[in-house]
Formats: C-alpha cells, sequence, structure tokens
C-alpha cells in the first residue's frame, strides 16, 4: 500500500491537483493533514472517488472535519492530526503521547511547514512540510510505503 501525506496547501488548490495527478496512477490514499479543506473539498468535486482523508487545520474556519483520525492502513495504523493542538511547535511529546495511546505505528502532523522525519522506539514521526508555504525548505509532501506490518515513510521534493 501507497500513501502520500500533504499539509498545508493553504488555498493553492493548483499545487494539490497537480501533485495528485502526478501520483494518483501509484498511490492508494491520500492525507491532507490541516490548512487545505477547501482546496481539497474542490478536488473531490473533480474526483469524487479519490482515496483522500482530512483533518482540519488552525485555518480552515468553521470546519466540520475533525481535529484527528485513526487511519487503518493495511495491518498498520496511522495517526494524522494537524498539530496545533498539540503545540507541535514546541514539542512533539503531546502528539507522541497520544500517538503511542493508539498503538499508531505512524504520527502525522503538520502545521510548521517544515518537512521532519524521525523515528523514536518503534514510531514513524512524519511531517511533510507544505506543498505552498514551506519554511526553511522546497515545497515538499511524504510517502508512506506500508508492506504488512512495517511502514516505510519518506519526504519528497515537489
Amino acid at each position: 500500500m501507497r500513501i502520500v501525506v500533504v499539509s498545508d496547501t493553504h488555498r493553492d488548490f493548483r499545487a494539490l491537483y497537480e501533485l495528485v495527478q502526478r501520483q494518483k496512477e501509484c498511490t492508494d490514499l491520500f492525507l491532507h493533514l490541516g490548512d487545505g479543506e477547501r482546496e481539497v473539498e474542490d478536488l473531490l468535486q473533480l474526483m469524487p472517488e479519490l482515496p483522500l482523508r482530512y483533518v482540519q487545520g488552525n485555518c480552515d474556519l468553521c470546519s466540520q472535519a475533525p481535529d484527528r483520525d485513526l487511519v487503518p492502513a493495511g495491518e498498520v495504523k496511522l495517526f494524522m492530526t494537524h498539530g496545533h493542538l498539540h503545540h507541535v511547535k514546541h514539542s512533539l511529546a503531546e502528539l507522541i503521547w497520544e500517538a503511542r495511546a493508539l498503538h499508531a505505528a505512524v504520527a502525522l502532523y503538520g502545521h510548521t511547514h517544515c518537512p521532519d522525519y524521525r523515528y523514536e522506539d518503534g514510531l514513524h514521526i512524519l511531517n511533510p512540510g507544505s506543498l505552498s508555504q514551506p519554511r526553511g525548505s522546497s515545497r515538499s509532501y511524504g510517502v508512506i510505503e506500508i508492506h504488512g506490518k512495517q511502514a516505510l515513510c519518506s519526504l519528497a521534493p515537489f
């Protein structure tokens, strides 16, 4: 199973659409980690069958989307959230705590616009960065490959 993870598109529909067009033939699921609900909804209007899940971010005003989600991906659980409610700009401790409490193998967050990947004591922690407004890096997204009970995470330039 192959999953593409994006975050913080901030009304840049073109960037999200272009990435999906490039990746849709080789991707089983797209995840959006917030601050992009408007373009996600526009994308789903054009491609209603697109396998896509998303959570709300701090800039998705009046959103009815969940602020976190636990996504089953084969035999692996992915915990996804935007990160603002877990104070990820200061520490990843709250994010890691919740992911572990939910028995997730992967913790996904955005909000900082900075791509980051680390593996700590059996937990993959991935921030895909931003497709439209990166901070301190180039535009980027994340890729997760699921093989049985194993997850392989990476960052990719856009």
